[in-house]
Parts: structure tokens; sequence; C-alpha cells
């Protein structure tokens, strides 16, 4: 759920981590120096950054429009863009990017798609994005000798970190969905295990939930079965908007005026990083998403260039990002409570006869609610 008044406190640590990631690496910085570097930027390329985000958040839009096309739900393309910029959004103020499928799950409610469907379609979005990230490291590994090099010790335990953890979930993913035996075998056992501990209580009916929840993960895999093509398509949109999310630092390469390595090599190596913090419990992975670019892309950029192209990279491809779907969330949490209010209204309206008066003061007496 979408709850402003909680994610207060996600929005004050991301801002800390901000401030005191700002503090680290511009400290010391010759101020007059980095905004001179900085002038000499092109800004088509910084238009073309900010276009390639816009690819990418809507290519987990048309991934989630085929999914619920599948499932037999008339989205638009306009609904499942709103749902992937609150994903981005709430997933840039939560550990690890938390909160953002359920906020999403949450907003598809409000569109009359079931909590078990909206999951199902979080699920195999993620899925993709694991997989084809992993395939990326892989072959960023393979190809990119130098890595090994740069990427030693703590920064080295990190990718291991990063890889091993995101393996766990796509294989927990793909238990749920394609293997029910097996995922009711754990499922029960951790149920069992809470029950005991006390941390939850009446066993009746949280078994029920769980059986009604993993019964319509098996119904939304059975239909993924009888359409091969649609796990297709939803890696071929993954790898588009991958490739999008990993160019961005190649277009501060070209802003920068240049030459001498090719997009491959960039994109490799922004896969590589993705990869090694993209399951650290930091919003926005704020910190050391900065400082693993300052230590690889220094093969790129050189000494000198380094730390404006992190600015500038990661102003693109999150602090700008942030800011757009801050307002686009807050856009959507507004005509949710709008048309609530409408929904309350009409109604009551029904009950009451049309007394303006008496719907005025239901009205003020749930407003909290509404």
């Amino acid at each position: 759920m979408i709850e402003f008044r909680k994610n207060w406190m996600g929005t004050l640590i991301l801002m800390a981590l901000m401030v005191g990631t700002a503090w680290f690496f511009l400290h010391n910085q010759n101020m007059s120096q980095l905004i001179s570097m900085l002038s000499t930027l092109r800004p088509e390329y910084i238009i073309m950054g900010l276009g390639l985000m816009v690819l990418y958040v809507s290519c987990e839009a048309m991934g989630s429009q085929q999914i619920f096309k599948r499932l037999g739900y008339q989205t638009s393309f306009k609904q499942c863009l709103g749902y992937s910029f609150v994903g981005f959004y709430v997933s840039s103020i939560t550990p690890s990017a938390t909160g953002g499928q359920p906020a999403q799950v949450y907003c598809m409610t409000k569109d009359n798609i079931s909590v078990a469907h909206g999951t199902l379609d979080m699920m195999l979005i993620s899925m993709c994005y694991q997989m084809v990230c992993l395939f990326y490291g892989v072959i960023a590994w393979v190809m990119m000798p130098q890595l090994r090099v740069v990427l030693q010790g703590g920064w080295g335990l990190l990718l291991i970190y990063g890889a091993i953890t995101m393996i766990c979930l796509t294989a927990m993913m793909g238990i749920i969905m394609f293997l029910p035996r097996v995922a009711r075998y754990i499922s029960y056992h951790i149920l069992e295990l809470l029950l005991k501990l006390g941390v939850l209580k009446n066993k009746q009916v949280l078994t029920a939930q769980l059986d009604n929840q993993l019964e319509s993960y098996r119904q939304g895999a059975t239909c993924i079965r009888k359409n091969p093509d649609l796990m297709v398509k939803l890696m071929m949109i993954t790898v588009v908007q991958l490739t999008a999310l990993f160019a961005v630092p190649y277009t501060v390469y070209l802003a920068f005026g240049l030459q001498g390595y090719g997009i491959i090599e960039i994109v490799l190596l922004q896969a590589v990083l993705t990869l090694a913090v993209s399951n650290l419990p930091l919003p926005g992975t704020v910190g050391a998403a900065e400082g693993i670019f300052v230590v690889a892309f220094s093969l790129f950029f050189g000494s000198d260039l380094v730390m404006p192209a992190m600015l500038i990279s990661r102003g693109i491809s999150f602090y700008i990002f942030f800011l757009i779907s801050g307002f686009v969330t807050l856009l959507i949490h507004l005509h949710l409570r709008r048309r609530r209010r409408q929904e309350v209204l009409q109604a009551l309206r029904g009950h009451t006869g049309g007394n303006v008066v008496a719907v005025k003061r239901y009205l003020v007496s749930r407003a909290r609610e509404i």
C-alpha cells in the first residue's frame, strides 16, 4: 500500500544517504574545476540519457501490459506506466527496493486486478530482470578480464554477494510459479516454524490464505505455459529495458567528447556494477552505487573525469527519475483518493436520499480512511 505518512522515514534515510554521499565524494574536490568540467558537457547526449531512462520505465510497463493481457485484463499502457513509476519511487526509498512491488500491486488492485495476479506480474518482471542481469554479468566477466583486476577485495566480494542473492531470488520465484508441490512443501514448513516461534497466530486462517495464494500462482503459471511466447516477449523487452539502463554511462561518455571505447564495453561494465549493488539493503543503493562507479569506470573516464561522470550518470539514472517518479506517484495517490471519495459519495447518496449534509458529515468523520 502507498502509505505516504509512513514513507517519510524512508525518504529521510534516503536524503541522509544522499547528503552523506555528496559530502564523502565532494568535500575534497576542487569545485571550480568540477564545474568547469561539467560545463563542457554536450547537452544532446544528456537528453539522450534521459530518453533511455524513459525507455527503461516504459519497457516495464510494456511487460506488465503483456502479462495482464494474457490473464484477461484490459489494462492500458498509461496505467502500467503509472505502476512502473510508483515502483521506481517506492523502491528508491526502501532498503533493497522491497517496498516497490507491494506498492505497485496495491495500485493494481485499485484497477480491479487481483492481488495474486498483480503479484504474479511482479514476479515475472523481476525474474526476467534478474535473469537478464545475470546473463549480462557473466558475459562481462568473461569478455572483460580487466574487471577482475579492478574489482578486487571488498568490491569483488560485493559482486559475489549480489550474484548469489540474485540467483537465489530467481530460483525461489521459479519454484513458487512452476513447482507448486515444492513451493507448498517449503511454504508450509516455514509457516509451521513461524507459528511455533509465536511470530504468527491463527493457523487455520493463514493456511487457507496460503493455499489460495499458491493456487493463484499455479493458475497464473498454467496461463504462462499455455502461452509460451509470453516469456520470449518478456525476455526481449527486458533485454531492451536493461540495455537502456546500462547504456546511460555511455551517453555521459559521449557527452564529455571521449572516444576509444564502444557502447558494448560500457554496457557490460554497468551491468556488473548493477549486479553487485542492486540487492544491498540501502535505499536506492545510494553510496555503494557511487563508490563502485568511481572505482570501476576510471577504466573509461580516467581519474580526472570519473567523478563528474559519476555525478551525471547517477543524476540521470537515479536522482532525476527519483524526483519525476515521486511526482507521478503523488498524482496517482491523489487520483486514487479522489476516486475513492467519489465512490463513497455515490454510495452514500443512494443511502441518504441525496442528503448532502449527511454525506458531508460522514465524509468528515471518515476522512482519514478515505
